[in-house]
């Protein structure tokens, strides 16, 4: 069984964290990020340092404290230093660039695809086959990055489409006569 909820969350200087009834707010230099705390959890903030446990001694209540201990850490990290995942285009044609607060996709099809961006995230293309997402919010970095995977996920025998920059494609071998 995990024990992520036993260990405390050190503050750091220049986060701000406020606990209000069963919200908790996270502020840093890079912006604020808000939750709603389960009613199974305790949450407590003492000297800088945030402590979760269960309300209750069951097993559901152990795993959202854990939880709960988890996306708070999340929250911390995004307002300090930010998520980012890295996508990369591979194909003949593939080309992503970004224009005002969308982001333009070439992706083998016979239109071209639009994808807005959201409030809160900042996708760059440092070339035209790369693209970042950055953000605060680690799911909604993923989300993103997911989304625009979505629009061409990468095929086995190829390997073309987009991939995340980290991804290993295992090829198929192709039939033989």
């Amino acid at each position: 069984m995990s024990r992520i909820a036993n260990s405390p969350i050190p503050i750091p200087q220049g986060v701000e964290v406020s606990l209000q009834n069963k919200a908790i707010k996270v502020k840093g230099k890079k912006g604020s990020l808000g939750r709603i705390v389960h009613k199974y959890v305790d949450v407590k903030l003492t000297d800088n340092v945030l402590t979760f446990a269960p309300r209750i001694n069951d097993k559901t209540a152990k795993a959202l404290a854990g939880t709960t201990r988890a996306l708070v850490n999340n929250m911390v990290q995004g307002v300090i230093q930010g998520f980012e995942k890295k996508l990369t285009l591979v194909g003949v044609g593939y080309r992503a660039q970004v224009q005002d607060q969308v982001l333009n996709l070439t992706l083998g099809f016979s239109h071209p695809i639009h994808f807005d961006i959201p409030e809160g995230i900042t996708i760059e293309t440092p070339s035209q086959t790369d693209i970042v997402v950055k953000g605060i919010d680690k799911q909604q970095v993923g989300q993103i990055a997911a989304n625009i995977r979505a629009f061409r996920p990468p095929e086995p025998y190829k390997g073309k489409g987009v991939k995340y920059g980290d991804e290993v494609i295992v090829m198929k071998e192709a039939k033989k006569k």
